[in-house]
């Protein structure tokens, strides 16, 4: 063999002697050199480092050893070369607290359990060999049977994670008849027990004073907020966007007062700044009886005032950090996040200023519960139910590695009793074939002072006219100012490009919407009349590096851009004008629309629904309206459902502004305020409109 040359062999008992070849034995160092750190001239001898990762180097240079040699070792050394023995695993309880468990794994090999210490050097090795007491080494295969691996599996726990750490969990991740076998009698006997004691099927009525008709999906996710609730939970609701989330909590908070002892707590959301008045919305519309006070950011926060006059209040996530004192020095019956992957990041201060809010009642909204990592879940599961996937350090370990193909299934095991999701596929059958919801904005300081002045110039010219004569005489003139109204609505800039650094709350709803829908993977298709404002967010789009379809009565090639935008499995942004793309086109790989500017005529709007909503079409449709509260938007939607019979039969603004009387043009002009305070008829918060399909 290479670097060894054999001149005589005998064995030494008959007298004979091995003479080796001398001269070849230069030839040995640079293969004993792989697994030998250094020469030792006083011992005459080779040295090796015992390192915790030495029995996998020793075992690896063995078996590259050449042919013919025959290698000697002392009992200790040897005992690396022997056969594994096998490994069992199975969980002790060694601590508990209510309904909490602290689960150890036991190793036992040979039928011996293995102390902490020599588990803990099984780990530390980073291989299979555990180092006995007496300095030999033991080499062990684990003999997990397909039931039993699949058992510790089903617990969000990986088979060989044997550190000697304990997993805390609670009663109901562990009360799977699936699991039994990787527990002893009497720890089997503890859990079952505790799990008797929660409450799984909890399915109360739904409170009479909801005003709105809930879907089959919709109660059981009230049914789920109120078995998280009876158990003193905290979970998350992770339905698909467009699916209700909102009602279903104002179902769950109106069940949660009228079950409360006494005079009912307040209740605290907490919401992106562009959900703001949509929430505002949904409770005047769905829970009419809960008193809701919407934060603004020029309002102070007044905690007094709060429990005497206040249900619900609602703020963003800047306002829970500003107010984090005061917040957190309430008791609240229920603390709601809305989107609440703004506290992914458990490190950020809205994530710790959320945890430090005080309730029992803790429910996460979401429809993407894990944007880019698995700390994601963590961070929100810390705030709704702290302690139910350990600490970060335990989280990290255990689930966020990389590569780690195995963690998410895991994961998922852990969060079963705690976190519900449906995706619009999953409820497909509940669903009606198109759904239309109205999406509210608040205008900015900047953006509202360029409203007021336009419209201060509008009342001083228009209101002035004192005849229906005069009114059709200057119709023209009241076209363009109600456009100019409209135009700053979109975006100030459209009414003078010197305002394109000006805010737009309806473009920041828009994108609040676009980072939902394609954190859940879907197509959507936004409409404007204004070619100008489709620019706009094009260069945001661009900005941001997101994948767009743009399609306007310029473009060219209509039928390539269609074809690029139906064929892609991107989750992608069709920007379409109302005129070009309201007509003749068919888009059935997009399932949700946003018209970003209402049209004068809804028949209009329902045709550019209509682009997704036709044969071809295999999901449902939800499409969004976005409206400026308490401007002329809001008022020519009113005028929209008064005059509907007559708009069925008109084409576009200028057969709308002929049928504006002098009684419209005095409501359209005069000073904004909330319609709903106004006392009109026409219920303008139309948030899951179910429409049925004609």
């Amino acid at each position: 063999s290479e670097g060894w040359s054999v001149v005589e062999m005998a064995e030494p008992d008959s007298g004979r002697i091995m003479h080796y070849d001398r001269t070849s034995l230069h030839r040995v160092e640079p293969f004993i050199g792989k697994i030998a750190s250094s020469y030792d001239a006083v011992h005459d001898a080779f040295k090796a480092k015992l390192s915790k990762t030495f029995p996998k180097k020793f075992t690896e240079w063995v078996e590259s050893m050449p042919k013919g040699i025959n290698l000697e070792t002392d009992e200790l050394v040897g005992s690396l070369l022997k056969d594994p023995v096998k490994a069992s695993l199975r969980f002790e309880v060694v601590g508990e607290e209510i309904d909490w468990f602290d689960l150890k794994v036991v190793v036992n090999v040979d039928g011996e359990d293995l102390s902490e210490d020599e588990i803990r050097d099984l780990v530390e090795a980073r291989g299979d060999f555990v180092r006995t007491k007496g300095g030999s080494w033991v080499r062990v295969a684990f003999d997990l049977g397909e039931g039993q691996r699949e058992a510790v599996e089903r617990l969000g726990i990986d088979p060989y994670d044997i550190s000697g750490d304990s997993h805390r969990m609670h009663a109901l991740q562990l009360n799977d008849p699936a699991v039994k076998e990787v527990f002893d009698v009497k720890a089997w006997d503890k859990i079952c027990k505790r799990a008797e004691e929660v409450k799984l099927r909890v399915s109360p009525a739904v409170p009479s004073n909801l005003k709105a008709e809930l879907r089959p999906y919709q109660v059981e996710g009230f049914h789920f907020l109120s078995y998280l609730a009876t158990n003193s939970f905290g979970g998350i609701l992770a339905d698909d966007m467009g699916l209700g989330k909102t009602v279903q909590s104002l179902c769950w908070i109106l069940w949660l007062r009228g079950r409360a002892e006494g005079k009912p707590l307040p209740s605290l959301v907490v919401c992106p700044k562009s959900v703001l008045d949509v929430w505002s919305g949904e409770v005047k519309k769905f829970s009419p009886d809960i008193r809701v006070q919407v934060l603004r950011t020029k309002d102070e926060l007044d905690m007094d005032t709060l429990r005497e006059d206040v249900d619900l209040l609602v703020l963003n996530y800047a306002q829970l950090r500003v107010g984090e004192e005061k917040l957190t020095k309430q008791e609240w019956l229920a603390v709601i996040l809305d989107e609440g992957q703004q506290i992914k990041n458990p490190d950020s201060m809205a994530a710790k200023a959320s945890r430090k809010l005080q309730s029992e009642n803790r429910i996460v909204l979401t429809g993407t519960p894990i944007e880019n990592r698995l700390m994601d879940v963590w961070s929100l599961m810390a705030f709704a139910m702290p302690g139910v996937l350990g600490d970060k350090k335990y989280f990290r370990k255990r689930f966020d590695r990389r590569k780690d193909a195995t963690a998410q299934s895991r994961l998922s095991a852990r969060l079963r009793p705690f976190l519900l999701r449906r995706t619009k596929g999953q409820v497909a059958m509940d669903l009606p074939p198109r759904i239309e919801e109205q999406v509210y904005c608040s205008m900015d300081e900047t953006q509202a002072e360029i409203y007021q002045n336009e419209m201060k110039k509008a009342q001083e010219t228009i209101l002035g006219m004192g005849s229906e004569k005069e009114l059709r005489k200057n119709s023209l003139m009241v076209l363009q100012t109600l456009m100019r109204l409209r135009q700053i609505c979109c975006h100030p800039a459209l009414l003078d490009s010197a305002n394109i650094g000006a805010e737009s709350a309806k473009l920041n709803a828009l994108f609040y919407l676009l980072d939902q829908l394609r954190e859940e993977g879907h197509k959507v298709l936004v409409f404007s009349q204004f070619v100008k404002m489709l620019d706009i967010i094009k260069d945001r789009l661009e900005d941001e590096n997101r994948p767009y379809s743009y399609l306007t009565g310029q473009t060219q090639d209509r039928g390539k851009v269609i074809e690029e935008f139906q064929t892609t499995e991107d989750p992608s942004v069709f920007l379409l004008s109302l005129k070009a793309g309201g007509s003749g086109l068919n888009l059935t790989s997009a399932s949700y629309v946003i018209l970003y500017d209402p049209w004068w005529n809804p028949a209009v709007e329902n045709q550019a629904i209509d682009r997704t909503h036709r044969i071809g079409q295999k999901n449902r449709v939800i499409a969004y309206r976005l409206l400026m509260r308490n401007t002329i938007e809001e008022k020519v939607r009113v005028l929209q459902e008064q005059k509907q019979q007559m708009l069925d039969d008109v084409l576009g603004e200028e057969a709308f502004s002929r049928s504006l009387e002098m009684k419209d043009i005095k409501y359209l002009f005069s000073p904004d305020q909330d319609l709903e305070e106004e006392g009109q008829a026409v219920d303008i918060i139309e948030t899951e409109q179910w429409i049925d399909e004609k």
